[in-house]
């Protein structure tokens, strides 16, 4: 987040245009305590375009996750 200069509620916001509802609290709070489901990790390096990432690929794997 640091590198990309995203705030946590930047990302919050980014993460509901996806349709995660996460409050910037809450994503402070799982980042800080390490406590953050694969799913949700997933979900954040793609919001914020951390490397590419297949789309299809991507949803696969959440799919499986759920």
């Amino acid at each position: 987040m640091s590198v990309r200069g995203v705030k946590y509620q930047t990302l919050s916001q980014r993460l509901e245009e996806i349709g995660i509802d996460q409050s910037a609290d809450n994503l402070r709070n799982k980042v800080n305590k390490g406590i953050m489901g694969a799913d949700l990790l997933l979900q954040i390096l793609y919001v914020l375009k951390a490397r590419p990432i297949d789309s299809t690929l991507l949803e696969e794997i959440l799919t499986d996750l759920q």
